[in-house]
């Protein structure tokens, strides 16, 4: 079965305003399987637009990752994130085929 991803771009404007977010966000993530495989880190825009974080949680599943996002607890969260940053997240099926 495909792995779920969540793929986020942030710019964050209050860090001391984010934290609890991002705190809060272990726990949550924990809960349905998710593990961090991008969080920040160095990075370098080649093409298109970018914000200032990027961040890759990969779950078990993609109804884990939907199941995840769609939970009361990260719902409450997104409105301790909002006033302090803006996001772009997809939910997203890897792939699970051929590689070359």
């Amino acid at each position: 079965m495909a792995k779920g991803y969540w793929v986020a771009r942030v710019d964050v404007s209050s860090d001391e305003g984010y934290k609890p977010y991002a705190a809060a966000n272990l726990a949550i993530f924990k809960k349905f399987g998710g593990r961090y495989v991008v969080r920040g880190g160095k990075f370098e825009s080649i093409e298109g637009q970018c914000r200032s974080r990027n961040v890759v949680i990969e779950f078990d599943s993609y109804d884990a990752a939907m199941a995840c996002y769609n939970s009361p607890e990260y719902q409450a969260n997104i409105k301790v994130r909002q006033p302090h940053s803006t996001a772009d997240l997809i939910i997203i099926e890897g792939y699970d085929g051929p590689q070359p």
